[in-house]
């Protein structure tokens, strides 16, 4: 994406110069961007449908580990992440604004490799990059960005909109991430004590992949427009099954009720959680960064999408007052725990 090759340290470049350098390969594909990088503000054409805003930090040493997480592959995420909250509105994201604030032990080159993994994500999934900052750092790297997206007014989905006996729902399968973290953390600690270690991932590539470029569900949006499905509720999977049930519940003011042996795990995350004594089942509900959406829909809906592969039914939701809990292989009620964000 870049030619240049030589290790130039930020502090040649001016706040202004390090952006255009930055942001000169990104172009303009969305209709509705009328100005992008380049003046005081961008400009945005938003005439159809309602504009749905959301916006995360990523934080080194809290969110990231550089020690195994490759920069592009940072910038993916980076977007990725975002964009996933706006699909958990039913909406498309169109524009985002990217803000960084970076220490002297970076140069060009390390900044170059990061926006070429947000130009994959914006390439990828058509988004514009329209704006954003950049600022230096006492300490690492902070990367803060906000996406925009649309969707018309019968189609939004919030999470407050479930009813009782709707059935739940989840896309693709969870777990992978958090297991993909493990594998990575166990390498690094062997790499502190033998620098020369050459670890084999190559039978945890779906879990390390999982972990470092995950992918927002773009494509169970557009299974729902091919489906003319509208969920009722909805949130994407960031911190572990469990806790984002209780979020929707809650929001929705109902309980539910959900099945073990009904939650999608991959054999992969399975063989590896065995190797870690670890429960794959633990894996999925508390593990967290799976970014698949978690929704619900009503029973006169299941039958238009019970058959496809991309998505699983897991349970369905009760009254406020029955709780939340997971029924277990051995057919015992365990109660649901919000493991909560312990970042702090």
């Amino acid at each position: 994406m870049f030619e240049n090759k030589n290790r130039i340290p930020l502090s040649d470049f001016g706040e202004f110069k390090l952006i255009d350098h930055l942001t000169k390969n990104f172009s303009i594909t969305q209709k509705t961007t009328i100005k992008g990088v380049g003046d005081d503000s961008a400009v945005l054409k938003l005439d159809k449908g309602l504009t749905v805003i959301s916006t995360d930090f990523l934080i080194e040493g809290i969110h990231f580990d550089l020690s195994y997480m490759p920069l592009k592959h940072l910038g993916y995420k980076a977007v990725v992440v975002n964009l996933s909250d706006i699909f958990a509105m039913n909406a498309i994201p169109n524009q985002i604004t990217v803000s960084i604030a970076v220490s002297n032990r970076f140069n060009i080159d390390s900044l170059e490799e990061l926006y070429s993994g947000i130009s994959l994500a914006c390439k990828n999934f058509k988004v514009d990059l329209v704006g954003g900052d950049t600022s230096s750092s006492v300490k690492g790297l902070t990367i803060s960005i906000t996406a925009l997206g649309q969707v018309e007014k019968e189609k939004l989905t919030y999470r407050s909109g479930s009813n009782s006996n709707d059935i739940l729902m989840v896309s693709g399968d969870l777990g992978g991430a958090y297991m993909g973290l493990q594998v990575l953390e166990r390498e690094k600690a062997v790499f502190k004590v033998n620098p020369k270690s050459q670890p084999d991932l190559s039978k945890y590539s779906y879990c390390v992949e999982r972990q470092l470029k995950p992918e927002s569900r773009i494509d169970i949006i557009d299974l729902f427009n091919k489906l003319k499905i509208i969920p009722t509720a909805m949130i994407d999977i960031s911190d572990g099954l469990s806790s984002e049930i209780i979020h929707l519940s809650k929001s929705s003011k109902l309980g539910c009720i959900i099945y073990e042996e009904k939650i999608p795990i991959d054999q992969e995350v399975k063989n590896t959680a065995e190797e870690f004594k670890f429960n794959s089942t633990t894996a999925a509900l508390n593990g967290g960064e799976d970014y698949e959406l978690l929704f619900t829909i009503k029973q006169e809906d299941y039958e238009k999408i019970k058959n496809n592969n991309l998505v699983s039914a897991i349970g369905y939701m009760t009254d406020e007052t029955s709780g939340y809990f997971m029924e277990n292989n051995l057919n015992q009620k365990i109660k649901l725990e919000a493991q909560g964000w312990k970042s702090f």
